[in-house]
């Protein structure tokens, strides 16, 4: 897992040169790990990115596991093309839960033999899943769909990059050039501190999206299927971000999109500069699952005491929103658990690196608790204004 694309989709990696020969690696339990990875965000909108540099004979899983991959697949999910290796697209037919929810596939330095894969199968292969595949040849090219610095390429991937632009261009690639941060408006509203836009609205503790976003989905998104769990147009998320950030008014009924306002409110979560949670309490929330579970909601309350007032004003907020969302969830489908899989890791990452795969499961649960427990864990700490 590493971060998000352009339009706030989990992003999920697969690098074939870091597979080991074949006869060193448990294959059912890469295949157990490919299962759990999924699991994790199928419910959601995602996007898989598949570097294919790296698979060769010695580290080329057998036919048979392949068989047996498809099988299990088959039976009790469906499948997701690219983790199949070089004969992935084999795999790719319809079955709803993986491909339902998959929004885009990237396939890094594609070889000639999986394009002809695909052109034997495209036939047997929905339209509409076909045009999700995208061929990358370098990977400059990813830029244009996600967030390129936030992907953990690995070093033999680059060198490889290094040496198709060599041969094909007779020159490096050329550098990403980052431009200077400008400074924030006074109304900014994504990507500045919550202290920010406290100070420029006259001590406001609610953000203003914040506030908006929650009052429209209040009044018109609880009973919404699926509510967060689909993306939204590129384009128009930008425009209200830049709405927002102008401080000019948003009216969320001229976009005729319930999932707009929910995706902006994800997004707003995610461009903090330090999570709402705070960079502080990340390896707390990480021991949540070491904890008897008996005891689990008394620790998510003791961490959260630990919070700045601003941050934790700010949590009581979304979480008495999220929590309302969750009782509607015979309509919505939104169980505090599908709640937490969507909003956790937009509420707490690590200060240096992506969070780990090892991380999902207590920040999840982490979350979840806030949600399902909202009344018991926010109960004995008040705050300006109640």
């Amino acid at each position: 897992l590493t971060g998000d694309d352009n339009s706030g989709r989990k992003v999920i990696t697969f690098s074939c040169c870091r597979m080991p020969p074949s006869h060193q690696l448990n294959h059912t339990r890469l295949l157990e790990y490919l299962k759990y990875t999924l699991d994790q965000y199928v419910e959601n909108d995602y996007t898989v990115v598949y570097f294919h540099y790296g698979l060769k004979s010695l580290n080329k899983p057998s036919l048979k596991w392949l068989q047996t991959a498809y099988k299990e697949f088959d039976r009790n999910y469906s499948v997701l093309p690219s983790l199949a290796f070089n004969i992935f697209l084999t795999i790719s037919f319809s079955f709803p839960r993986y491909k339902k929810n998959l929004k885009a596939l990237y396939v890094v330095h594609p070889t000639n033999f999986i394009k002809i894969l695909w052109n034997i199968f495209k036939p047997l292969i929905s339209h509409k899943f076909g045009k999700k595949i995208t061929y990358l040849n370098y990977l400059h090219d990813l830029g244009e769909h996600l967030k390129y610095d936030q992907l953990n390429i690995p070093q033999e991937v680059i060198r490889h990059d290094e040496n198709l632009w060599r041969k094909h261009k007779g020159k490096l690639p050329p550098v990403v050039k980052v431009p200077p941060p400008r400074p924030p408006l006074p109304t900014q509203q994504f990507g500045v501190s919550l202290q920010y836009m406290k100070d420029k609205s006259k001590g406001e503790l609610i953000p203003l999206v914040m506030k908006e976003t929650v009052s429209y989905l209040k009044s018109k998104g609880l009973k919404v299927e699926g509510l967060f769990r689909r993306s939204a147009s590129i384009q128009t998320i930008k425009d209200v971000q830049k709405l927002y950030n102008q401080g000019k008014s948003v009216n969320f009924d001229d976009y005729h999109d319930i999932h707009i306002p929910a995706v902006i409110l994800k997004t707003f979560l995610r461009e903090l500069p330090q999570p709402l949670l705070t960079f502080d309490c990340y390896d707390n929330i990480l021991e949540i699952t070491s904890v008897e579970s008996c005891l689990r909601v008394t620790r998510c309350k003791q961490i959260i005491q630990g919070l700045p007032e601003h941050n934790y004003v700010v949590l009581k907020y979304l979480m008495c929103f999220l929590h309302m969302v969750s009782q509607e969830s015979i309509y919505n489908r939104m169980t505090a658990s599908s709640l937490a899989c969507v909003f956790g890791l937009n509420l707490i990452r690590p200060l240096k690196g992506t969070t780990s795969l090892n991380a999902l499961v207590p920040v999840n649960l982490f979350t979840e608790l806030l949600i399902d427990f909202y009344t018991n864990i926010f109960s004995s700490r008040t705050v300006p204004g109640e």
